[in-house]
């Protein structure tokens, strides 16, 4: 058995940085030597909500409470250097519009408006002017709304009271949208290979994704993995042999030195993803003969599927778009697992999916399997692949298009695994209701111009990610059966 504080290790979640979130509070400072109560209120206030923000998985740097544009500008500038993934501005009461517009514009980040005043109404019948105040953080939001317009500057609010559930849930979607966009934005990027022959809608323009997401891409070669799986020791396969075994079941057709081929292959990965301080990898080779390169693409797997459920995502067939996929799930904490159609049921009304080579373990029903293949479909090599059915309950597919013009587009739907038969043939699989004729679907699907790969998340996250999408400037399709039906 392996030693489970080394599995716990070589599974520990990679992040690069926690997602960094601006707070800056503020009202109009010609109140306070009105009214000598309402600073401290509000001040209480601005303690709460930012409080509740660093009860998030996030870093908060707060800003202060702001009584005039000068202050709003230092602000801004602090939040600028802080490199933040989101900024949010508390209206505790009215402020002028010039102490909101030079924290926007100095910072170049997104920004969330947030106004939620002390309780869900005032006792009209106990209150003077001063309490009131702390109650019209409302007032300036189309104010800020229309110069925000006016700049150029994208514009997102959540308005409601301090202890508002509903109100904090819309906050907290805007948070973890901006964990999506910092871990985009920060991300090394790995492409291995070259592209598989004929995929035309898998090709990508890597310049564009620097430019789209501020994301870096480290193109590499096969030789790269070649010489550092060369440097395993027959003691690092067999540590990581018994790791699979933990991890994995072992089905009686795996055969023992692909086993240990994939094992010392894995340990090659972390080796590669480690020296080249990689987030993602995409990756192909054809290999010709059994050579070593043929060798290394078919053994690949089981590492890979390690390497994801570690949060570094590992596709296959060079496809790049679906790895940045598979990292923006991650990000939201809902897996993310490498598919495609396999079949329509149209007795049952669903669309199978699935794919061979790496896959994420979390979106497993049950102890993963690795089943030995003498044959991978449509490509050359053999070995042990992983094998599961995926959680039954919500799920959302989640690609990412490119336009004509380059530009990127983040496509999502959701609908439900459900159970019933699933092929063995050493694919993660499942079966997906998406509320309509599974036709229609792949119809409405294929129009939007996702490409035939994609990231099988855990639960209904299209909200989630079309808010990544609004923090990362590209568009977000989404597609409902049921709102057609309506």
């Amino acid at each position: 058995m392996a030693d489970p504080n080394r599995s716990a290790e070589l599974l520990e979640p990679h992040r690069r940085r926690p997602t960094r979130i601006g707070m800056v509070s503020g009202g109009l400072g010609a109140y306070w030597p009105q009214f000598p109560d309402l600073l401290p209120q509000l001040q209480e206030s601005a303690r709460y909500v930012t409080g509740r923000l660093r009860e998030l998985d996030a870093e908060v740097i707060d800003a202060g409470f702001i009584s005039d544009p000068p202050e709003a500008a230092a602000a801004g500038e602090k939040l600028r250097v802080a490199d933040c993934d989101l900024i949010v501005i508390f209206l505790a009461t009215y402020l002028t519009s010039s102490m909101v517009l030079p924290i926007a514009q100095r910072s170049h980040t997104p920004v969330l408006v947030v106004d939620l005043q002390p309780t869900e109404a005032m006792d009209h019948a106990s209150f003077d002017t001063g309490k009131w105040l702390a109650y019209c953080g409302q007032c300036p939001v189309p104010e800020v709304a229309n110069v925000f317009r006016r700049a150029g500057i994208d514009f997102r609010s959540v308005s409601g009271h301090l202890k508002q559930e509903s109100a904090w849930a819309r906050i907290n979607q805007w948070v973890h949208a901006a964990g999506v966009r910092a871990r985009l934005r920060n991300a090394r990027h790995g492409l291995m290979g070259h592209l598989y022959p004929g995929m035309l809608d898998v090709s990508t323009d890597l310049t564009s994704v620097s430019t789209t997401f501020g994301s870096h891409v480290e193109v590499l070669e096969f030789d790269d993995l070649r010489e550092r799986v060369n440097t395993v020791s027959d003691a690092e396969v067999a540590d990581r042999l018994a790791l699979a075994k933990d991890l994995f079941k072992l089905d009686d057709s795996v055969n023992e030195e692909d086993f240990a081929w994939g094992a010392k292959v894995s340990v090659g990965l972390d080796r590669l993803v480690e020296d080249f301080d990689l987030d993602s990898v995409a990756y192909y080779h054809r290999g010709l003969a059994g050579e070593q390169h043929e060798r290394l693409a078919a053994g690949m797997i089981l590492g890979s599927s390690i390497l994801t459920a570690r949060g570094i995502p590992m596709a296959g067939e060079y496809e790049l778009r679906t790895s940045i996929a598979m990292l923006a799930a991650q990000a939201l904490g809902a897996g993310g697992s490498f598919t495609e159609i396999q079949a329509l049921n149209f007795f049952d009304g669903v669309v199978e999916m699935g794919h061979d080579g790496p896959a994420h373990l979390a979106v497993s029903a049950r102890e993963p399997l690795l089943r030995g293949l003498g044959t991978y479909h449509g490509k050359r090599g053999w070995g042990v692949s992983v094998e599961f059915d995926v959680r039954q309950g919500p799920v959302t597919t989640f690609g990412l298009g490119q336009e004509r013009d380059g530009r990127y587009i983040f496509v999502t739907s959701e609908g439900e695994v459900v159970p019933g038969p699933l092929l063995e043939i050493g694919n993660t699989t499942s079966r997906l209701d998406f509320g309509g004729d599974p036709g229609l679907w792949v119809d409405r699907w294929s129009q939007t111009g996702v490409g035939h790969h994609w990231a099988l998340c855990l639960g209904h996250r299209a909200a989630d990610l079309g808010a990544a999408a609004a923090l990362l400037g590209v568009e977000h399709r989404h597609i409902s059966l049921q709102q057609e039906k309506l």
